[in-house]
């Protein structure tokens, strides 16, 4: 366990009735989740801050739901900062960045490429027109993919070298098959554009969920640790999604024990610098 406090840069809050989301329907997280929640899974782990990360939010409540989390803040002040969510490729892309960009909280968007056609996504002129809109904010775009969209998104990101990105879960590798080609040499190869940081984040999910272990996981976040090295990485845990595979206390203890070739001053960069310098807490 990291002897300091950390920074969490991946946690969901949700309620349903005040702000709607449908993935969860059917799973065991399908209930909300609020910071008493939070802290009860997370135990003696010492959390300095939290990052919010929108929860695929259902359109067109992603002002609403930065408005939540908002007020969650208020009753909780370790919530720092908030990814929104805003769809990039709408007409109204201007104006939902504007309407963000007035909730202080906020310092990243998130739209997602999971689940969509990466290819016809990010080479579409409107979504990339939405990109181009975001430093003006001072916001960075969080990027979350399946291992199998790299190759778009690979392109997307070199065309863009005035946007900040921010990889979620290590773009999701397939870790319960087994396979790590082709995604052990693109993860290398976005590393190479220094506008992108990563997060240690979302791993345990990609593995089966019952049966996985710390051996079939240590590859891929060695990889990430190898490609990126500290002053590009950060702890997240993707919470409760990772309730789906595992608890909180044993997520930050396989990280702590991945970053254990690290001296004290780089793994205080993944626990907490690297997080305060890319959501400005």
């Amino acid at each position: 366990m990291p002897g300091f406090p950390i920074i969490d840069t991946h946690v969901h809050f949700w309620d349903g009735d005040e702000v709607p989301i449908s993935w969860q329907k059917g799973l065991p997280i399908d209930r909300p989740f609020r910071p008493s929640d939070f802290d009860a899974d997370s135990g003696d782990v010492d959390l300095e801050a939290i990052v919010f990360v929108e929860a695929n939010v259902a359109p067109p409540h992603h002002v609403a739901e930065a408005d939540f989390v908002t007020r969650l803040a208020a009753e909780d002040p370790r919530i720092k900062a908030i990814v929104a969510h805003a769809p990039l490729d709408a007409p109204t892309v201007a104006d939902d960045l504007a309407a963000l960009a007035e909730r202080p909280l906020v310092r990243g968007i998130r739209h997602l490429v999971q689940g969509q056609d990466a290819e016809a996504l990010t080479t579409s002129e409107a979504f990339r027109g939405g990109l181009r809109l975001l430093p003006r904010h001072g916001f960075h775009f969080e990027l979350c993919i399946l291992h199998d969209q790299f190759a778009p998104v690979l392109r997307l990101v070199e065309a863009m070298p005035e946007v900040t990105f921010v990889l979620d879960h290590i773009a999701k590798p397939g870790i319960k098959a087994g396979q790590r080609e082709p995604w052990w040499t693109e993860i290398a190869t976005l590393a190479t554009f220094p506008n992108v940081t990563c997060k240690l984040s979302g791993v345990v999910t990609e593995a089966d969920h019952e049966a996985w272990t710390e051996d079939q996981l240590r590859p891929y976040i060695e990889r990430v640790i190898q490609v990126f090295g500290p002053d590009r990485l950060m702890f997240g845990s993707d919470w409760p999604v990772m309730r789906l595979a595992t608890d909180y206390v044993r997520w930050v203890e396989i990280v702590d024990r991945a970053l254990s070739g690290f001296g004290a001053a780089d793994r205080h960069k993944v626990f907490i610098e690297n997080a305060m310098r890319v959501y400005r807490i």
